[in-house]
């Protein structure tokens, strides 16, 4: 089970792979654009992607994912450090089919993949 990580900070990246590296393979993008790409490319069973980033923002990259007939079948998990009503709000609105705040501990994110993708243990 492929999941692609999104995010512009190398170190969230890197934290996630060590938290899920050893059940799926990760992909990873630093922008919306190479998020695009890449889930139009190797169609990941999951993306994971952080709201703020430079370029074109995930909500952008997340609603693109999700008018595309290749991709929208693809779930899309906002991720963001605010956990504000209304920034969950409107990743629904843009096609999101869930949420989660940072910092997470790996059994929260665990618990929000296990919803998405089923475990390969």
């Amino acid at each position: 089970m492929k999941i692609l990580i999104v995010d512009d900070e190398e170190k969230i990246r890197l934290m996630v792979l060590r938290m899920l590296g050893k059940e799926y393979t990760i992909l990873e993008a630093a922008d919306g654009e190479e998020a695009v790409k890449l889930t139009r490319l190797h169609q990941p069973s999951l993306v994971l992607m952080d709201i703020l980033m430079p370029g074109k923002d995930g909500y952008s990259a997340c609603h693109e994912i999700k008018v595309d007939p290749q991709t929208k079948s693809i779930p899309v998990v906002m991720v963001s450090a605010i956990g504000h009503k209304l920034n969950e709000r409107f990743s629904a609105e843009v096609g999101a089919d869930g949420y989660i705040t940072k910092p997470f501990s790996v059994e929260g994110l665990l618990g929000v993949i296990s919803k998405f993708v089923p475990s390969s243990a």
